[in-house]
């Protein structure tokens, strides 16, 4: 595995293979997350918002996509969507569960792509600085460690930097970020590995205890500013603005961090 292979940015690998019809690949990947989206949506009290209607099913240039989310008490953000061109074969599609200040349970994320390679990130967002709290990073990162060291040595993934050095400064000790050839056994075993993902992180809600609530307003203004700087700063966004309307890309940026919620919070603060 040469070190190219790890940095090449996205523009490089869809030069290598462009055009590549990606539906059948798209179709499979957006059954997983739906299906897990389905689970968050009977699992908390959620809302659809507002904010997201008009992009339920969207056009712009050559790029395509859907965006629904949701909010409530318990997990303040809910976004899935996709976006990209499923005959060209660039695509991001994607299941994020942001939780409310009341637990300090990491935020859950959840990405397929292809570029036209399949690539696949997934994440539990840190709540707390894990350099400065072992008893947080011991509670929620280390059993997922031998997890995440498992996958590490599978060769039929390699590991795909971001090239966004915010992006960087996010990712968790246990954060998973890929590249690997579209074959029905990466895709099995992608997965796999989302679900059982996805099984650890709502066992982890189901068993928190509550944050003090001396404590929620400044966990809450953090999240907030997470929220929007991952969407803002993450690198897809200048790749995404090649294709379609620049207008319509800040658009799509501001409903999926939720500018619109954030607002309304801002406001019941005031």
């Amino acid at each position: 595995m040469s070190g190219h292979s790890q940095t090449k940015t996205i523009p490089e690998f869809f030069a290598e293979a462009p055009d590549t019809d990606s539906m059948e690949i798209w179709g499979r990947f957006w059954d997983i997350l739906s299906g897990l989206r389905d689970r968050v949506l009977d699992r908390f009290e959620l809302e659809p918002h507002a904010s997201s209607a008009p992009y339920e099913n969207w056009s712009s240039g050559s790029f395509e996509g859907s965006l629904n989310t949701w909010t409530g008490p318990e997990a303040e953000w809910v976004v899935h969507s996709w976006i990209g061109n499923r005959s060209q074969g660039i695509l991001d599609m994607n299941l994020q569960v942001w939780l409310g200040p009341h637990v300090d349970v990491p935020h859950l994320v959840l990405v397929f792509g292809t570029i036209p390679k399949i690539f696949h990130y997934s994440d539990l967002i840190a709540r707390r600085e894990l350099a400065t709290d072992p008893e947080y990073m011991n509670r929620y990162y280390e059993p997922a460690n031998a997890d995440f060291l498992e996958f590490r040595g599978d060769e039929r993934f390699t590991w795909s930097v971001s090239h966004g050095t915010y992006m960087r400064s996010v990712i968790s000790p246990v954060g998973h970020s890929y590249v690997a050839e579209r074959t029905e056994d990466v895709v099995d075993s992608l997965d796999e590995r989302v679900r059982s993902r996805f099984d650890r992180w709502l066992a982890l809600v189901d068993s928190a205890g509550e944050t003090p609530s001396s404590q929620r307003r400044d966990l809450r203004a953090r999240d907030h500013f997470l929220r929007e700087h991952i969407y803002r700063l993450d690198p897809m966004n200048a790749l995404a603005a090649k294709f379609m309307d620049e207008e319509m890309v800040e658009t799509l940026i501001e409903a999926r961090f939720g500018a619109a919620q954030l607002a309304e919070v801002t406001g019941e603060r005031a």
